[in-house]
């Protein structure tokens, strides 16, 4: 009646780590239901399980249904299983396993009853192949852009930072005008999400979005991240997780940290305008990928005036195993940068060759008016995890977590516009200096009880989150000359504590319908002391300070249907409501604090083939989302200012095709239209409106890595050749204008003969010249006598021209060392 045969993938070792499948211990045969009809044929079911490191089976799915009845009690069984665990060297792993359980139909020859006394026999142990593929198991998806995306050969590609891993998501992309060091303008599903205003980024659950930043509400910097510890990203683009928390408008970006390859790891890079970059990792031989070290230094003259950057990092972090079902994880980071900023450049004073630069089209091109221009920062984090297997199959997560920040950016879009200096002087310019220093700890936790409805597992999850800010955020101007303080445009001590907890569900009513869903509920209470009130007012002498306290409150309900149409294409159609907290410095005293409110939905179809070393996945949807309090970049006070509701329709599609070893390649298109509501419009008339400047309607990224042996001289060589494209639509500027399209090639090639590796990257092939930020705003970079002019030009920061980088990598993998 039953013949089990498990096809096991582990999802997490290294192709070259040796791994030891888990062996089945107990795997009692699945119980024939009592109200079917006797079978004629066999019944199969197939499921997919998760086995924990510790060899309970934690989850249960069916992925090719054989009936209600049948899949009840295939799944019944399968949560009674025990095995000896998967193992990589000593250490356990989590794997998936996918089980076709066969249900046969009785022998007609004669019943041969047992004695009591007999011992039943035992049924044979299920046989297991295994192909290495990776180690975490990601969850289900909660929606069609909820992307668990695996590095893997895609790191081949050339990348300045981690935060360029975000464009392996569709519709990513990124600018910035700031600097090596600044942080990312990140535009997501038609959003212009600043440097984090509308998008929630974590570093393996800890939130790098910092509140009411002089910069921006919710800025987040993750230059500090070592790309050579991200092994994998989730990118859930829309608000349809529960678990998603403030600032997730446009999405959830979380980085997930691991390091595959055991050994020492050295690499030296020297390239285009004299930029340097040494990287060393570790990861003990007898530890899991969750055990590394890492440091990181960078510097360079930058591609033109005023780009200089230095930067460094250390990133460690370590497992240990507290028990069997106990294990306690460590992290630690440390990071200091100092980078300069060229700004923006008004476009008629490039073409006329007016800038303080040689005349030539480059050097114009390159060039600057301000150069007070740049930044530092410095962040120091610290997060210990513990994590407990519970009974049937359940998890308890606890993480606390600790940062330290400060920064200072200095930057000026509009010359000599914005003072208003003393009667019969002279204007002192618009160099705003932006700080931000502070702490945040917090406390977040999750829990899974592991319960079983009607034979069948019931995945339900409660999860929370305790944040404490206590920060000084502070705006000034600058002097054009000398760079001394004469403003104050704002001086804030703020607290904020966030208070949230969540909980998730999901269910299977039918063998071809999946439910999830849940409820998400957030508190703050704002605490802000105005460091710069006037010293007198109407009444008289007064103290130049003052106190506001606000309370908000927000709660949001996600829900996502998935319809199996067959065992390959699924319908996934998601909704959701999420939040942006108010900025702390805009508030009033006793105010319920208003929120930006977001309304989102979104359906589409997911096709996959293949989970083995060769697979292809399919992605496509359409998306729709409405915002009540959007915000747009103001020149003026060099950040993000209020605008009212906006609105957004879009669609995009995505493909990767993995083939063993060899080939990885990723392609994606976006398309998104953002608009303001004209008054009184319905709200179904999305497509109606002001379009919204500064976010690219169409964007395109493909992402490729080939990887193979040759033999050189009798020996083995491995190589690599790797492309990236992208591909930017035309941006709507102010005043009814557009940006010019942007089409972008880079290109890398890699060769290692055993432990030495030399590569050489190019970026931006074709030396195109391209503007990574434009504008259409009024400026007066002419000087403070100058008179200003009251009509509008294009400005832009230049992009990085071709840029050649040679790279010396050597591994020294401890594990082929030991005897």
């Amino acid at each position: 009646m039953f013949i089990p045969t498990l096809v096991l993938w582990l999802l997490s070792a290294s192709p070259e780590a040796p791994v030891t499948p888990p062996v089945p211990v107990e795997a009692p045969p699945p119980v024939m239901p009592a109200d079917v009809p006797p079978l004629t044929e066999a019944v199969r079911v197939l499921l997919r399980l998760t086995i924990d490191s510790g060899g309970e089976v934690s989850q249960v799915e069916v992925r090719e249904s054989g009936g209600t009845a049948f899949d009840r009690a295939a799944m019944s069984a399968a949560l009674r299983w025990r095995f000896q665990p998967a193992c990589q060297g000593e250490e356990p792993l989590e794997v998936r396993v996918d089980v076709p359980v066969m249900f046969e139909p009785v022998a007609s020859s004669p019943v041969v009853e047992v004695e009591e006394s007999a011992p039943p026999p035992k049924p044979e142990p299920p046989a297991f192949s295994t192909t290495v593929r990776g180690q975490s198991v990601a969850p289900p998806p909660v929606a069609v852009g909820d992307f668990h995306i695996t590095v893997g050969q895609l790191a081949d590609v050339p990348r300045n930072s981690a935060t360029d891993l975000m464009l392996l998501a569709p519709g990513v992309m990124l600018a910035n005008h700031g600097g090596e060091g600044h942080a990312e303008t990140v535009y997501l599903r038609g959003f212009d999400a600043g440097e984090g205003k509308d998008v929630e980024i974590r570093l393996d659950g800890v939130p790098l979005n910092e509140v009411s930043n002089a910069h921006g509400h919710g800025y987040a910097d993750t230059y500090f991240i070592i790309p050579e510890l991200v092994q994998s990203l989730r990118v859930t683009e829309g608000p349809y997780d529960p678990s998603q928390g403030d600032f997730g408008v446009a999405g959830t970006v979380e980085y997930q940290l691991g390091l595959e390859q055991r050994g020492i790891t050295a690499s030296a890079s020297y390239g285009s305008f004299a930029s340097r970059r040494l990287s060393l990792v570790w990861g003990p031989p007898e530890s899991t990928a969750a055990t590394f070290v890492g440091v990181l230094l960078r510097q360079g003259h930058g591609f033109g005036p005023n780009r200089a950057y230095a930067n460094a990092g250390l990133m460690a972090q370590t497992e240990l195993r507290l028990g069997p079902e106990t294990k306690l994880r460590l992290f630690g980071a440390s990071y200091g940068a100092r980078y300069g900023s060229a700004g923006v450049v008004r476009e008629t004073d490039v073409v006329d060759a007016r800038l303080p630069c040689e005349p030539d089209a480059d050097s114009q091109f390159f060039c600057l008016y301000d150069p007070n221009q740049g930044g530092a920062s410095q962040r120091h984090m610290a997060s210990v995890e513990l994590t407990s297997r519970l009974e049937r199959g359940g998890r308890f997560v606890q993480q606390a977590f600790a940062i330290a920040r400060q920064m200072r950016s200095r930057e000026n879009f509009t010359g000599f516009l914005q003072d208003t200096p003393p009667i019969g002087e002279a204007q002192r310019g618009d160099n705003t200096e932006q700080s931000y220093q502070g702490t945040t700890v917090g406390l977040r936790g999750r829990y899974t009880p592991g319960l079983t409805w009607w034979g069948q597992p019931q995945p339900v999850e409660l999860g929370y989150v305790a944040r404490y800010d206590n920060v000084h955020t502070r705006a000034r101007r600058l002097r054009d000359k000398g760079g001394a303080p004469y403003a104050t445009v704002f001086d804030n001590q703020v607290r904020v504590t966030n208070l949230g907890a969540y909980l998730s569900l999901r269910g299977a009513p039918l063998e071809w319908l999946t439910l999830r869903g849940g409820v998400r509920v957030d508190t703050f209470l704002f605490g802000v002391e105005d460091l710069n009130r006037p010293a007198e007012d109407r009444q008289g002498a007064r103290i130049p300070e003052e106190s506001v306290e606000a309370y908000g409150f927000f709660a949001s309900p996600r829900a996502s249907a998935e319809v199996r149409l067959t065992p390959r294409l699924t319908w996934l159609t998601s909704a959701g409501l999420g939040a942006r907290s108010s900025d702390a410095a805009g508030l009033s005293d006793a105010e319920f604090a208003p929120y930006a409110r977001v309304t989102s939905g979104e359906t589409g179809l997911g096709w996959r083939w293949g989970d083995g070393p060769s697979s292809l996945e399919l992605r496509s949807a359409v998306f729709a989302t409405r915002v009540s309090q959007d915000l747009v970049f103001s020149e003026t006070t060099g950040r993000n200012q209020p605008i009212g509701p906006s609105q957004r329709l879009g669609a995009f599609g995505s493909a990767r095709f993995q083939w063993e070893q060899h080939l990885d390649v990723q392609a994606s298109l976006a398309w998104a239209r953002a608009t303001q509501p004209l008054p009184g419009a319905p709200s179904w008339r999305l497509w109606d409106g002001a379009v919204l400047p500064y976010i690219p309607q169409l964007l395109g990224r493909v992402d490729a890595s080939w990887r193979g042996t040759a033999t050189v001289a009798r020996q083995p060589v491995g190589w690599s050749v790797a492309l990236g494209h992208s591909a930017i639509g035309p941006k709507p500027l102010p005043l009814d204008r557009y940006s010019e399209s942007i089409f972008l090639f880079d290109v890398a090639a890699r060769a290692r003969w055993r432990a030495v590796e030399l590569g050489l990257s190019v970026e931006n092939l074709l030396d195109a010249r391209w503007r990574e930020s434009e504008f259409n705003y009024v400026s007066n970079f002419r000087g403070p006598d100058a008179p200003a002019s009251l009509l509008a030009t294009r400005h832009f920061s230049a992009g990085a021209p071709r840029t050649v980088r040679g790279t010396l990598t050597v591994y020294l993998d401890l594990q082929e060392d030991r005897p």
